[in-house]
């Protein structure tokens, strides 16, 4: 294989993601030297947030741009990145995690809970890990993770220590949201950078994918929930969800949520509608602050920050990894995808798989199936993941998730839907 050319921007942005994904690995180190103070020690704290670190170096990437090209074409590239996935994580983040949403929803999974012939707590456990992931598939990815991450943070996180629960459920929610979103051709982001040029609808991808990611995502559940049983046990249901317990929600209310919720769902594609919609939302909710909760619109600015460096810095990565994925055949493709999709976004991975000319449809289907399978081993794999992380990272210690455990977290769970995406039929 050639080695392709690259220009000297392209070179300084391939060296700098790759600084931005050791970095990743390396919050932990700023944390520490946060925690003891000194003149700097705002900045380290900075350096110690996994949302700000794409955005970080993306800003190094800019200034570098413009001192060898010029602002201009600077500001030339910057207009042409598609900054829509960002935006639109940012919408449905904020609006899934608005009160009346996570109301509606916990109540749906105890509902449910109570007809499992198990104790409630670890029925309410196992719903929240595999009936909410494939919500995903209808709802969309970072929706669900939303929900499922709210979810477990209040009802279990902060009333369970024991770290390996943690990290262990981190793991199989990251993967399972990741799996679950493909019964759809819309709702994962990887599925959609695709759908349109393979030609795959909803049918395609429910008999293609569907019946093995819900069989993963079932059985990854089930693992963790026979796993920690009895330290779930022991936490009450009036526990479970009791962030959003408090006050009833009036049926009025929560159904405006849910028009909310769909309707920036259906225009996802089109950030002008959805933003505005959003914004609607937020007039809204100050209209009837009875029935709100604080909205997490911090946490989803954080995440969009950190999507959007990530759409900085990818988008001057083709000039290697489009032909790395070129030269691969259908069944090195998917252990390939699987690895290269913890160390970029498993949408962007997909997206220049589709600009490879010539390919077949089994190529094709280990391609978006690689990306998948890998999205839960790091933050950066999979659109979702830095809203589960935003979200639950106060629950472990030190107020600080450190990658290579969430990684160990993730291994047994990716080994399950590796099983599953490779059955034949």
């Amino acid at each position: 294989m050639t080695l392709p050319s690259a220009s000297a921007i392209e070179l300084i942005a391939t060296f700098l993601f790759a600084v931005a994904i050791v970095h990743t690995f390396s919050v932990p180190l700023f944390a520490r030297w946060a925690h003891r103070g000194g003149r700097h020690a705002g900045l380290w704290h900075l350096l110690s947030e996994v949302e700000a670190v794409f955005g970080f170096w993306a800003f190094v990437l800019l200034v570098a741009m413009a001192v060898l090209a010029g602002a201009g074409e600077a500001v030339e590239y910057m207009d042409s990145r598609n900054f829509t996935e960002p935006l639109f994580v940012f919408a449905i983040m904020v609006i899934a995690a608005s009160r009346p949403i996570l109301a509606l929803v916990t109540r749906l999974v105890g509902a449910l809970g109570t007809v499992v012939p198990v104790n409630r707590s670890v029925a309410i456990y196992y719903l929240t890990l595999s009936l909410v992931p494939l919500l995903g598939s209808f709802i969309t990815e970072p929706a669900a993770m939303t929900l499922a991450a709210v979810m477990l943070r209040d009802g279990f996180f902060h009333r369970i220590d024991d770290v390996r629960f943690k990290y262990f459920t981190l793991g199989v929610l990251f993967v399972n949201v990741s799996i679950g979103g493909v019964l759809t051709s819309y709702a994962a982001p990887p599925v959609l950078m695709v759908a349109s040029t393979f030609g795959w609808d909803t049918a395609y991808m429910l008999t293609h994918f569907g019946w093995r990611a819900a069989g993963a995502v079932v059985l990854n559940a089930l693992i963790a929930t026979l796993c920690f049983r009895r330290l779930l046990a022991p936490v009450s249901v009036a526990q479970a969800g009791a962030g959003v317990r408090k006050h009833a929600v009036p049926p009025a209310v929560t159904a405006v949520h849910v028009a909310f919720l769909a309707a920036v769902v259906l225009f996802a594609h089109h950030p002008a509608v959805f933003l505005g919609l959003f914004l609607l939302f937020v007039g809204y909710t100050e209209a009837y602050k009875a029935h709100q909760a604080p909205l997490m619109i911090k946490e989803g600015l954080m995440v969009g920050f950190f999507l959007a460096g990530l759409v900085v810095l990818g988008g001057l990565q083709k000039w290697w990894l489009q032909d790395l994925l070129a030269d691969m055949s259908p069944l090195v493709l998917y252990w390939g995808a699987t690895a290269l999709t913890a160390l970029t976004d498993n949408a962007a991975l997909t997206y220049l798989g589709s600009l490879v000319e010539g390919t077949t449809e089994f190529w094709r289907y280990m391609l978006v199936a690689g990306a998948v399978t890998g999205g839960g081993l790091t933050v950066i794999a999979n659109a979702p993941n830095p809203a589960g992380f935003a979200i639950l990272k106060g629950a472990f210690p030190g107020g600080t998730i450190t990658p290579l455990a969430l990684l160990l977290g993730a291994a047994l769970p990716t080994t399950v839907a590796i099983v599953f995406f490779l059955l034949p039929g």
